[in-house]
């Protein structure tokens, strides 16, 4: 091990591996990434969009937090919407289809410019393992296995102090396609298989998971006049808080549907499909499921949306967001054609499904380092999670906490009222999931303090506090709190004018805004001077929502500060379960196996009921 040894080495470059990279650099650590394609990092496997419900707020998060991925989709993005605009603004996000190219490219672009970070073009295959000697509370002293480096195919190793694995669906990955296997992490790419098995000597609990894509058709081949289109917004919402305005040039989706031909023939090759030929163990997620999932599930469906999305300003492909499947390419083909305007598609990719193993992530702290191995650390879809969006705020965590760990600094993790991160990794640390799990705003229980527009007030002043700012970001956010300091100030002071008084109280600006179905327009109209105010659109967005809410968030934020004392409370690591008197037998099996680091998370376990959590906050309290 004759190379230059680097505090912090990722192996993956997809969305988790990128982001734990640089933000262990910008926390300060020498990093190398580790990756069999330079070119192709951040590569958007599945579908090229990023957002969606619940996702839109994960992606500004990991933006507000300093990473790279709201930046990417401005800089790709080829259609934007705001998804739940009949909804609430506390279940509205941000969606946008991105040109799958720029994407990547883009991704390249901030990594080079990130300082303290090496890419390093090669396959991983082992790690380095060495015994930790420490002592336990009893003066006992064992050991467990620590990570200290990482070998490459071409023999070269690597030493470091903290390792971060975030091989997404490539962990022992297998391809399929009808009665086709093929292994690999995605088309044309080999699997990781023997990184699995060092997991498997490390003792880790592993299990496989299934996810899928859809065929990807020729724009050419098919009939736009007889689908239905859908725009972009008007008015655009940014991913990044860094991004002024995004460009105004955006291309169209289309619509089209299945019909009972369509799921005729999806019957008739129901036996080839991989999944109910049983070649396929690990369950897919359930809430984008295959067409034959569909068909089979939804029988008395007539038809289900198929989006076409093209992959890029100048590709000349679709996407078929809606028909994920992995039957034989000939049953594809053929159930395809039967869609309105898809009768002459020509499939240039088809659709498969991709098996691969994962970390059941009790095994996890909720920083993300893994409990038993010292110096390891995983990130995205090897931890059980879906989605480009749950990847890179894993990787994010993962990279920061293990720079902090180099530093001799504590883990950061932020509580479920904070972020949408916080209730990602509470949830995966305490389940064992039986499917690939998928963000929604439904998960968040204080989704009223966790808008999307508001994120960077919520996570950036922790980015400053924990090196993740650069001096633009430090630049754009304090000047974003001006103008909302200042308006809200103003706004307070100011009388509407032409309002009569209401009980010889004046009615302020403010009081104009509370009003049901009041905006900004309102407040200009009312006073013309406030147009000068320089505030841009997003901080309208966030004024007009932080008191239409204001009510409702002191009420959420009253029931967190109440629970926060639980919340809180830790649980020693070696804490003896068995020994707390009238805990039930089937509490103790879940709390010993997922070892809780605190009483909150021990109440969110499936088996532990609220007088299990009784007991046990007494135990702890003698």
């Amino acid at each position: 091990m004759n190379h230059p040894d680097y505090a912090v080495v990722v192996i993956g470059g997809g969305h988790a591996g990128v982001e734990a990279a640089a933000a262990a650099a910008r926390a300060g650590a020498c990093v190398a990434l580790i990756t069999q394609e330079p070119d192709a990092l951040g590569r958007m496997s599945c579908n090229p969009a990023i957002g969606g419900i619940g996702k839109g707020q994960l992606a500004r998060e990991v933006d507000a937090l300093g990473g790279l991925m709201g930046l990417a989709a401005d800089a790709a993005g080829i259609q934007f919407r705001l998804l739940n605009t009949s909804k609430g603004r506390a279940v509205q996000s941000p969606r946008a289809q991105c040109d799958r190219d720029r994407y990547e490219q883009a991704v390249c672009r901030l990594i080079a410019q990130q300082d303290g970070l090496d890419v390093i073009q090669g396959e991983a295959v082992s790690l380095v393992l060495e015994p930790l000697l420490f002592e336990g509370d009893s003066g006992a002293s064992s050991s467990k296995p620590q990570v200290t480096g990482v070998r490459l195919a071409d023999g070269r190793a690597f030493r470091a102090s903290e390792v971060i694995l975030t091989t997404g669906t490539f962990l022992d990955g297998v391809l399929h396609t009808g009665p086709e296997q093929v292994l690999g992490g995605r088309m044309g790419e080999k699997p990781a298989a023997q990184l699995g098995e060092d997991l498997r000597k490390l003792g880790l609990p592993l299990g496989r998971l299934k996810t899928g894509t859809p065929p990807r058709i020729a724009i050419e081949s098919v009939d736009f006049s007889q689908m239905e289109e859908q725009h972009g917004d008007e008015s655009p919402v940014a991913f990044s808080f860094l991004t002024p305005s995004l460009p105004q040039r955006q291309i169209s989706c289309w619509l089209t549907r299945t019909n009972p031909h369509t799921h005729q023939v999806v019957r008739d090759h129901l036996h080839l499909a991989p999944m109910y030929a049983g070649r396929i163990e690990g369950k897919g997620p359930r809430y984008c499921p295959s067409l034959e999932d569909k068909v089979v599930r939804f029988s008395d469906r007539d038809g289900h949306t198929i989006f076409l999305e093209p992959e890029g300003f100048d590709s000349d492909l679709l996407y078929a967001n809606g028909i994920s499947t992995s039957l034989p390419v000939e049953a594809q083909e053929q159930f395809v054609q039967t869609c309105v305007g898809l009768e002459n598609a020509r499939l240039v990719q088809p659709g498969y499904a991709v098996e691969y193993t994962f970390v059941a992530p009790r095994a996890l702290h909720r920083s993300l380092a893994v409990r038993d191995v010292g110096g390891l650390w995983l990130a995205g879809q090897i931890c059980g999670t879906s989605g480009y969006e749950e990847a890179a705020a894993q990787g994010l965590l993962a990279g920061l906490n293990a720079a902090r760990r180099v530093a001799g600094l504590a883990a950061w993790v932020p509580a479920r009222h904070e972020a949408y991160l916080g209730v990602l990794v509470d949830d995966l640390v305490v389940s064992d999931p039986s499917e690939p799990y998928r963000m929604f705003t439904s998960r968040a229980e204080h989704r009223l303090l966790l808008r999307h527009d508001n994120a960077d007030l919520r996570l950036t002043p922790h980015a400053i506090r924990l090196g993740l700012c650069c001096e633009k970001r430090r630049a754009v956010f304090k000047a974003r709190c001006d103008r909302l300091e200042m308006a809200r100030a103003e706004m307070t002071q100011r009388e509407a004018m032409g309002e009569p008084r209401k009980q010889g109280r004046k009615v302020t600006l403010l009081d104009l805004l509370r009003r049901p179905g009041a905006s900004f327009q309102q407040v200009f109209a009312s006073d013309p001077s406030t147009a000068d105010w320089g505030l841009l659109e997003s901080d309208q967005v966030t004024l007009e929502a932080d008191v239409l809410y204001e009510g409702y968030a002191r009420r959420q934020q009253a029931w967190v500060d109440r629970g926060a004392e639980r919340e809180a409370m830790q649980l020693p690591l070696d804490f003896d379960f068995a020994a707390v008197s009238g805990l039930r037998n089937e509490a103790v099996l879940t709390l010993t196996e997922s070892r809780p680091e605190t009483l909150g998370a021990a109440g969110r376990l499936a088996g532990v009921t609220p007088a299990d959590l009784a007991l046990l906050e007494i135990a702890l309290a003698r």
